[in-house]
Formats: structure tokens, C-alpha cells, sequence
């Protein structure tokens, strides 16, 4: 995963730390972090130096991520330089192996972040000049631009330079394969070999400088833009539609490069420019309105808040900085609140299964049966929602490489995970994609407003037909490899010795580290085995609780840190009883939690 250490020829004793940062130092071609290096040697931060220098950033299915800085555990040029290089070390070997399409070329793409243009510069130069086609999009752009790229050019492989919505000092680049999809293993593994054997102090002569051979991209982006608007289903006259509803929009791009695009698309399919929140329009790396620029983080959206109070809004659109993620916030009684992930995924997941049943699906899919697909820490109305349809649901491991895949020869027509990522139209784009999930989000709302209803009353009907579903999460936070060993040890310890009760309700356990690849769990507790359609087991434990409580528990592995989701379902009677029936299933959430974080309490030894 990304930001692990990994063994590497540079780290030696402590003697040579001082040796291999001056080292690095004369190879870097970028003055800031010479100069970084430079003051750092001068001080004899020894602290600081073996935090850059012990070890090297971990290349895994989600590309490489780190904090910007010198040294090979940080981002910088010469880093993205090792991967490109690798990159290209890995097609050269597939090439060779005459594997068909494997000098396809890379389509290469960045987003607003702090030196994302240089590092995308750098990789299309050092593949450009290895003898690979190169395409390069034309500005700072959507991750889903990306991965919609490399299909729409026939590209074998495309390269992101984003850290998506990690904090601001963060940067990241991302591979993505033939299908528009992420990495999957072993792929991974090559890549990360590769980039491995690859010096990054002694990549290729004039790396850093000139000029070197590629395509503009700028029709791929022209090309997703009407894609995107095209596919909007029944609302297919967005302005008239909003104007009759009186819908009111209020967006942020929270500083990134989600804006133009969204504004593209909505142009494109009709529909009124929504309110900007004018803070947070433009790209900005330095993120000044925000301290961490995630939706889900809290006062993230309080501007975005403020101005739909202001503009007598009716609804907020949120995009994070690369907009491959998608935050609504609605009013209500108490004022302006975010739907959680999972109350947005069983939103537009019932449109689109609405839209399939009701004909107004935008794809012919030639009469192959439809998937939707979630993750096993997402809620499980979903799965309700397509069983009563008819429609096949997966669930599957956490990330959109396993739910962009999860249809496996039938067309994925839906598929979400809980931390706001959505692919509304996966055969434009394999990955989520916070712009055409806005849309599909602007539509549904407007289509309710018409009726003089609201996407929270909708919320109402799913919730009278298949219960209430409330889930929480939570996560537990250690310092350091210390800490992540405690943590580790806390679940090995509840892995053979779970609770004999949760919430007073007697559990049964699912280990997904010991079911056979390709068994993931359900809702109700039973187990689905995915024909064709393999997984890794994964260091997941679901504690269920009854038929409708779940906890379900999540190490990092990497971090020292447990992710922890609970999901509790209570049955509705009448809508007079909505609200009493969500204040209990998120009480019985929260004990829940509660008490799975008090059986995972560190040993302490």
C-alpha cells in the first residue's frame, strides 16, 4: 500500500545517512528540495534525515502517495522519475514478452495539487524518450478524466499524478490499466518490482529537461465531457427541469480541479450553472479554507454550508480535490446535514435501478443482465434495493479496482463504497467518478423538486419499504510501528476470541482472511461465492449481531490504524415512526462500536 517502507539499496548505516543525503542531494534536479536537504544537513537533523532516507515508498494497487519532500520516503522528482522509469522497464518486458498491446502507449493527467504538472512532465518525458507513445491531457484535471482517457484513446496504461484528498503537503501518482480500471495483482507487484530495480539517482541522461514527443489529449476531454451530459436519463432537459422545480444548487470543488469539469458537463446536458462557493472555486494547492481537504472531515463543507444558507439553496454538490468523490448536503429541520455515504449510494443506486426497470437506462446492454456491486464495509441497502428489482448485486472488498470489476462478463451498471465514491456510468468510466455521480445527483433531486419532493423524502420511501439502515464508523489510532503492533495484536487476539454478545445480541463471526478466494459476505450473515469473479482474502472481521446488526473490522496493515463500520436495520411501520426508528438503529450503531473499540483496546504489552 502506499507510504510503506520497503527495503532498499540506499539505506545503510547510520554513519552513511549524512553521505546518502548529499548524495541525493546532487541528483536532484529540483531547487526546493536541495535546499530542503541542504538546511537539514546543516542542522544535523539526524531525526529528520532518517525519516526521508530509511527505506522507500512502497509502489502497490493504489499507485504511491506521500508527503511531499527530499528522500526516497517522500514525494519529489526524482521518485515519479523511478516510477515512470519503471513503468517503462515494465512495458519494455511485457513488449518483449509480445504481449499483444503493451506499447499501446500512456495517457498521462494531474490534478491542482503542488508540483502535479512537474511530476506528470517528468513521467511523459522519461516514457516519451523510452520509446512510448505518449498522450498528455492539456491542464490540471478530474481523476475520472483520466481513467475515462484510456479507454477513449485505446492507451494500455495511464499515469495520475493526484493525492485525491489527502492533506495539502501530500502528493501521489496512480497507474491504471487497458480497462480504465486500477491496478489489480499481480500487476502490481511487476510494476512495483520494476520501479524497484530502478535507480533513482541515476535515471536517464537529461531526464529532467527538453523536450520530448507527444499527443494532446484535448479531445478525450471533450470527448468525456459530452459522454458524461449525454447520459443523464429521463431528465433529459435539465434546465427546464430545474426551472420548473425552482432547484437552487450550491457547488464546491474544495480548491481542486472538480469546477470547469462539472460546469462542462452541466453546460453540455443543459442545465443552470450551479452557485460556486467562490472561496474554494479555483485550484489551489495551498487549500487555505480547509484544513484537511477530505468532504467527510469535519467543517470541511462549512463554507459550502454558509453560502447555501445565503443563496436560499436547496442542495450542495461536493466534489474532493481530484473530484472522484461526491458530498451532498441537504436541509432539513435542524438545518443543513451531509448524507452519509451509504444514504447517497442507495440514492442513486434506486435511480439507476429505477432507470433500468423503467427503461430509462442510457446504455443498450444487448440483453445482458445487470450487476450492481458495493463493498462489504458499505450498508446493505443496496443489495435490498436490486433484490427486490431483480437485479444481481456483488459485494465485494473495499476499493473501485474490485467494484469497477465486479460484473465480471455482465455490464456493471452501479456500483459505490461507503467514503463517497460512485460510478454511475462504469462504462464510461472503471473507477468513481464525483462528476457524473453530480449529475446523476442534480437529476434525481430535480426530478423529486418537480413532484414537491426532496431526495431526504425519498430517503423516507426506501426506508418505509426495506427498513431503516443506519450505519457509523469509527476508527482507532496508534503512534507509530509500536503502535501498529499493539493494534495488530488486539485483533489476532479477537480474530480467536470474539465477543459472546454485541449490543446483547449473540455474534457469528466472518473471517474474510480465512474464506476461500472468492467468498465475500452478505448482509444477512450467509456467505456468496463469485463465480469467475476471484478475490484475495482480505483482513476483514464481521461481527453479526442478530440478523440485521453488523460490525464489520478493518486494519490498515500499513498504519497504525482499525477502521471500524457498524450498520444496524430496524423495521418501519409508518412514517410517524421514521424518526424514533433512526435515533434507535443509530443508538444500537454506536453501542455497537462502542463496544467492539473496548475488546480491540491495545494489550498494552
Amino acid at each position: 500500500m502506499c507510504g510503506r517502507r520497503r527495503e532498499c539499496a540506499m539505506t545503510g548505516p547510520e554513519g552513511g545517512l549524512a553521505a546518502r543525503a548529499r548524495a541525493w542531494r546532487d541528483a536532484d534536479p529540483d531547487p526546493e528540495t536541495r535546499a530542503e536537504l541542504d538546511r537539514l544537513l546543516g542542522s544535523a537533523d539526524t531525526e529528520a534525515l532518517a525519516s526521508r532516507f530509511e527505506g522507500s515508498l512502497s509502489f502497490g494497487t493504489a499507485g504511491i502517495r506521500a508527503e511531499m519532500g527530499a528522500g526516497p520516503m517522500r514525494m519529489n522528482r526524482l521518485v515519479a522519475g523511478r516510477v515512470a522509469a519503471g513503468l517503462a522497464r515494465y512495458i519494455a518486458y511485457i513488449a518483449a514478452s509480445e504481449q499483444p498491446g503493451a506499447v499501446a502507449g500512456v495517457v498521462i493527467g494531474y490534478d491542482g495539487r503542488l508540483n502535479s504538472r512537474v511530476f506528470a512532465t517528468d513521467a511523459a518525458r522519461i516514457l516519451s524518450r523510452a520509446g512510448i507513445p505518449v498522450w498528455l491531457l492539456p491542464s490540471a484535471l478530474p481523476t475520472p478524466v483520466l481513467a475515462f482517457a484510456v479507454r477513449h484513446l485505446g492507451a494500455a496504461y495511464g499515469v495520475m499524478v493526484t493525492a485525491s484528498h489527502n492533506p495539502r503537503r501530500d502528493n501521489g501518482i496512480k497507474v491504471y490499466v487497458r480497462d480504465g480500471g486500477q491496478l489489480l495483482p499481480p500487476v502490481d507487484a511487476d510494476i512495483a518490482a520494476a520501479i524497484d530495480a530502478v535507480d533513482p539517482m541515476a535515471l536517464p541522461a537529461g531526464w529532467a529537461e527538453g523536450p520530448f514527443d507527444f499527443t494532446p489529449a484535448d479531445d478525450a476531454v471533450h470527448a468525456y465531457v459530452a459522454a458524461v451530459a449525454a447520459g443523464q436519463g429521463p431528465a433529459a432537459d435539465g434546465a427546464r427541469t430545474a426551472r420548473r422545480a425552482g432547484l437552487k444548487v450550491v457547488h464546491t470543488a474544495l480548491h481542486g480541479v472538480g469546477d470547469a469539469t462539472l460546469r462542462a458537463v452541466l453546460a453540455a446536458a443543459g442545465w443552470p450553472a450551479p452557485v460556486p462557493v467562490a472561496a474554494q472555486r479555483l485550484p489551489d494547492p495551498g487549500f487555505p479554507t480547509v484544513p484537511y481537504p477530505n468532504p467527510e472531515a469535519p467543517g470541511v463543507l462549512d463554507l459550502a454550508r454558509e453560502t447555501a444558507e445565503r443563496e436560499g439553496a436547496d442542495l450542495v454538490l461536493a466534489n474532493d480535490p481530484d473530484a472522484d468523490r461526491l458530498a451532498v448536503m441537504v436541509p432539513g429541520s435542524g438545518g443543513w446535514r451531509m448524507l452519509t455515504g451509504d444514504e447517497l449510494g442507495a440514492l442513486l443506486g434506486d435511480a439507476v435501478v429505477g432507470r433500468l426497470t423503467g427503461g430509462g437506462y442510457p446504455v443498450d446492454l444487448r440483453g445482458r443482465p445487470p450487476v450492481v456491486a458495493t463493498t462489504v464495509v458499505s450498508g446493505s441497502l443496496l443489495r435490498r434495493l436490486a433484490d427486490a428489482a431483480s437485479v444481481q448485486c456483488v459485494t465485494t472488498l473495499t476499493g473501485f479496482k474490485w467494484i469497477a470489476r465486479a460484473g465480471g462478463d455482465d455490464p456493471l451498471v452501479f456500483g459505490y463504497e461507503q467514503a463517497l465514491g460512485y460510478a454511475v456510468r462504469p462504462d464510461l468510466v472503471a473507477d468513481k467518478d464525483g462528476i457524473s455521480a453530480a449529475l446523476l445527483a442534480l437529476g434525481l433531486a430535480a426530478e423529486l423538486a418537480a413532484q414537491g419532493r426532496t431526495l431526504s423524502d425519498r430517503l423516507d420511501d426506501l426506508a418505509m419499504t426495506h427498513g431503516v439502515h443506519v450505519t457509523r464508523e469509527r476508527s482507532l489510532r496508534a503512534d507509530g510501528a509500536a503502535g501498529l503492533a499493539r493494534l495488530t495484536r488486539a485483533v489476532e487476539r479477537v480474530r480467536k476470541e470474539p465477543p459472546s454478545l454485541l449490543a446483547g445480541q449473540p455474534v457469528t463471526v466472518t473471517d474474510l482472511l480465512k474464506e476461500s478466494a472468492g467468498v465475500v459476505d452478505l448482509a444477512g450473515g450467509t456467505a456468496e461465492r463469485a463465480p469467475g469473479r476471484p478475490i484475495p482474502p482480505a483482513d476483514v472481521l464481521i461481527w453479526h449481531a442478530g440478523h440485521d446488526a453488523r460490525v464489520m473490522i478493518r486494519p490498515s496493515g500499513t498504519e497504525p490504524v482499525i477502521k471500524l463500520y457498524a450498520e444496524a436495520v430496524r423495521p418501519v411501520r409508518s412514517r410517524a415512526d421514521l424518526a424514533a426508528a433512526r435515533a434507535a438503529a443509530g443508538e444500537h450503531a454506536l453501542a455497537m462500536l462502542a463496544e467492539a473499540a473496548a475488546a480491540l483496546e491495545p494489550d498494552g504489552t
